[in-house]
């Protein structure tokens, strides 16, 4: 006891401990480090925590055998494999891939000589809650955990980095929970409120339709309309045996959803929405809007499945726990998350040689285990175009643009979520618009009549910098490597109290993403139901309107496939090399429009992925395949 070790970890160590996509790590040290969200270094500290305040940490484990697990997902999704679609057990994965019961009995003991207790085990033997005084938390990591405000909100936080105890460095991946500022924010967005913009009317479907076939006011009959979901509704498949899942940072009222589908015109259960508050749960608050159109999406796409929502505290720890809950529990058969933050965000080149990799790697292996359970995941791409950065960083305030994309859309083994503009015509006061081609979402439309402020609103897309491309993209036509002469610059020093500039790496072979696309602009966007916001409102959209109806359209598929079909970004990619694109296949390709950087080309773009789904197609052919 009394001895702990620290590493900083630079750009070029971690993207070798990331060389295939696994999250392995040295042995030697790790840093156990909270989010800088918002950073301690700009915010004003309000001296000392409760030194005798009880609270709750999460200890996140090693897996064990990373390269076997990453080589297990694989043959997953590898038609003619032994292992094709034959998904494990939570109680499977944690003893193939997770450490024993007499290692965390040793990591319980050690914790225990600083008056630390375990006082629960995940399911999967990755995640332990660890509870005990601050005073011992600071003994414990070798810190000092004080309370700080920034940007109206009070958060306890490390005044230095914590540093993990040597005798837990071997098992030991991060320890989250000390800082308690927000981690995400929502990936949803209102049509803009600028001068001579006209402010949309919710309309609701008429004569016993589920769609309007009104751009601003669509529900998830349009969504069915437009994507070719109806075929297998025809079918009887409508989601009856499934469970789709949610992960969301703030709570909502269940009652806003079943609202929603009976207004519509969907029948559905009364008691399909299980609500699975993960430490303590998230808040009421403005980010509910984002939980109630996910729940409305998944659920509305796939009327006959159940829904379960795992609601956690916007903190890093609350974020990482609802995944390790969800992966746990094993009872949802899709996922899908509508909340994510810059993935530059975590490198210790944004924070002052600070490094967050672990939570990055915490993450990742929380999304492998779902693989290998046959847990489909989908996150939102982003809002911000090409320039992921900007929604938190603006021009306005100083901050550069450089090319970047959101987390967790970025990490390899997540299907990203992009959004397109579907075509419209619309009269706005400063001309028209005609859009007659789906093409991804950016509102450079709207910008090129002459309205300001939109930059770089629109679908996000890019190359990762921190996740090497993974095997399913290797060989495609169209993936790229990161661009040249891309760095981040905070000319003002708002972060940190003086000016500081982050090269990105150049031609990094980085994770592509989106990986498919679904309509997410405002303008040709949809109806929510949000009793705290008024109730019916027009005019929303975003990338989290895709990731969840991703999610429902997956318990469609499991259904008519018969069971689980996992993580699809393989299939995807294989479908569209083997069988290109048409009306009879799986995908649509966009060929027109940008993200206001990457253009809409044909195959693989950074704009719009491999396209849009055929969903009956797209369905068949998952089937056909094995």
């Amino acid at each position: 006891m009394g001895l702990w070790k620290r590493l900083a970890f630079g750009l070029p160590a971690a993207l070798g401990m990331l060389a295939v996509g696994v999250p392995t790590m040295d042995a030697d040290a790790v840093q156990a480090a909270p989010l800088a969200n918002p950073s301690t270094e700009n915010a004003q500290d309000l001296g000392p925590a409760n030194a005798s305040q009880t609270v709750t940490a999460s200890v996140i484990l090693h897996v064990q055998n990373p390269t076997a697990l990453q080589n297990y997902i694989q043959q997953t999704e590898t038609p003619g494999s032994a292992q094709y679609h034959k998904f494990l057990t939570t109680s499977q994965f944690a003893a193939q891939f997770a450490p024993s019961d007499q290692t965390i009995q040793q990591i319980e003991q050690e914790l225990e000589q600083y008056g630390l207790q375990v006082v629960n085990v995940s399911a999967d033997h990755l995640d332990l809650q660890v509870q005990g005084t601050i005073q011992q938390f600071d003994h414990a990591f070798n810190t000092v955990i004080d309370l700080f405000k920034a940007n109206g909100q009070v958060f306890r936080a490390p005044k230095k980095p914590p540093q993990i105890p040597v005798a837990l460095l071997t098992n030991v991946l991060a320890v989250v929970g000390l800082d308690t500022a927000n981690a995400a924010q929502s990936l949803t967005v209102k049509t803009p409120h600028v001068s001579g913009m006209p402010s949309p009317k919710a309309v609701l479907p008429q004569g016993g339709s589920t769609a309007t076939g009104t751009p601003g006011s669509y529900t998830v009959g349009d969504t069915a309309n437009r994507y070719d979901v109806n075929p297998l509704y025809q079918k009887g498949i409508t989601g009856k045996g499934e469970t789709v899942g949610i992960v969301t940072l703030s709570s909502f009222n269940p009652q806003d959803a079943y609202t929603y589908w009976k207004g519509i015109g969907l029948h559905v259960a009364q008691n399909r929405i299980q609500m699975v508050n993960v430490d303590g749960g998230g808040q009421m608050d403005d980010g509910s809007v984002e939980t109630a159109l996910d729940v409305e999406q998944a659920g509305g796409i796939a009327p006959d499945a159940n829904v379960v929502v795992y609601d956690a505290p916007n903190t890093d720890q609350g974020f990482i726990d609802a995944f390790y809950q969800a992966v746990s529990d094993n009872q949802v058969d899709s996922l899908s998350v509508s909340w994510g933050q810059p993935e530059i965000d975590y490198l210790p080149q944004m924070n002052q040689g600070q490094s967050y990799v672990d939570e990055l790697l915490a993450f990742t292996q929380a999304f492998m285990e779902a693989a290998a359970q046959g847990i489909s995941v989908y996150a939102a791409a982003g809002d911000s175009g090409a320039y992921d950065t900007a929604r938190d960083f603006p021009p306005s305030q100083g901050f550069s643009t450089p090319l970047t994309v959101d987390f967790p859309a970025s990490d390899p083994f997540v299907t990203a979520a992009g959004g397109t503009t579907v075509p419209f015509s619309a009269t706005f006061s400063l001309g028209k618009v005609n859009i007659t081609q789906e093409q991804p979402w950016s509102w450079q439309y709207l910008q090129n009549l002459g309205y300001q402020g939109l930059f770089p609103i629109g679908t996000g897309g890019g190359v990762s910098v921190i996740f090497p491309r993974p095997w399913y993209q290797n060989g495609v036509s169209g993936v790229q490597n990161s661009a040249a002469n891309q760095a981040f610059t905070d000319s003002q020093g708002v972060l940190y109290g003086s000016p500081f500039t982050y090269n990105l790496p150049s031609n990094y072979p980085g994770r592509n993403l989106p990986d498919v696309s679904m309509d997410a602009d405002p303008e040709t966007g949809y109806l929510v139901y949000w009793s705290a916001g008024g109730g019916w409102l027009a005019g929303y959209g975003g990338t989290s309107f895709v990731a969840p109806q991703l999610n429902g359209i997956t318990a469609l598929i499991d259904q008519y496939v018969g069971g689980r079909v996992g993580f699809l970004d393989p299939v995807f990619y294989q479908l569209m090399q083997q069988n290109g694109y048409g009306a009879n296949q799986p995908f649509n390709d966009l060929t027109t429009g940008n993200n206001w950087y990457w253009s809409a080309v044909p195959g693989y773009d950074r704009a719009s992925g491999i396209g849009t789904p055929n969903v009956a197609n797209l369905a068949q052919a998952i089937k056909s395949m094995g």
